[in-house]
């Protein structure tokens, strides 16, 4: 599955070495120069964490941080402050105002992924090895198994990673190519058909117990896992 950071700094060399930086440790990063090209940035499917400057133009990372926190679709979402203001009082501003961490210029890129990774332990609501439970459906990435009440099902490996998506965004709606990106990722040419095909094997596997229901295709708009029929 891709991992999704968005990077918001108005200085492109530093915007440029930070996005290397993710892309080579597996992330797909999303760049942002300003406040209000990282607003249209924010959008489904939402980022993993936000990093951003705290001086931006147009308007402060302060601020976009009480807009995020005022969004229920976005208040979870992590965020790591990046500037070059070390002094005590702003970093705890930064923090009281819902800053997951905070990380001063100059930084090592080695700091920085070890701060984004404990960022993004703390702040999934599921994490990567964590076991999900919806209606009896189980899915446990560790071992890679997938169980109805205890039954093991049987499904390929992108039936596997596309289920393991959906339950870890349950009720949000996303388009074919947003699952393309979320679950092939964006470097690999596939057709957005190709996402239906995957929807059929899925729901074939989860038939058998009537878990197919959760897959739900909403008109006009893309597929959802919703345990809501």
């Amino acid at each position: 599955m891709v991992r999704r950071i968005l990077v918001i700094e108005d200085e492109a060399p530093i915007r440029e070495m930070l996005c290397f930086v993710l892309e080579q440790k597996g992330f797909q990063t999303l760049e942002a120069e300003n406040y209000d090209s990282a607003l249209t940035q924010i959008c489904e499917p939402y980022p993993e964490l936000i990093l951003m400057d705290w001086m931006l133009p147009g308007g402060s990372g302060i601020n976009l941080i009480k807009h995020l926190k005022r969004d229920t679709l976005t208040r979870q979402i992590p965020v790591v402050m990046l500037t070059a203001r070390g002094e005590e009082e702003d970093k705890v501003h930064g923090l009281e105002v819902g800053a997951d961490d905070y990380i001063t210029k100059p930084f090592s890129p080695k700091e920085l992924m070890a701060r984004l990774k404990a960022v993004m332990r703390r702040g999934s609501p599921t994490s990567l090895d964590d076991v999900i439970n919806a209606q009896g459906l189980k899915l446990d990435p560790a071992s890679h198994r997938v169980t109805v009440h205890e039954k093991p099902l049987d499904m390929g490996p992108t039936e596997f990673k596309m289920l393991h998506f959906f339950m870890t965004h349950q009720e949000r709606v996303y388009s074919r190519e947003q699952l393309l990106n979320n679950i092939w990722g964006t470097n690999v040419y596939v057709e957005d058909r190709t996402v239906d095909v995957h929807i059929r094997r899925l729901r074939k596997a989860l038939e058998p117990d009537g878990h197919d229901k959760l897959i739900q295709t909403v008109r006009c708009a893309g597929y959802r896992f919703s345990t809501r029929i």
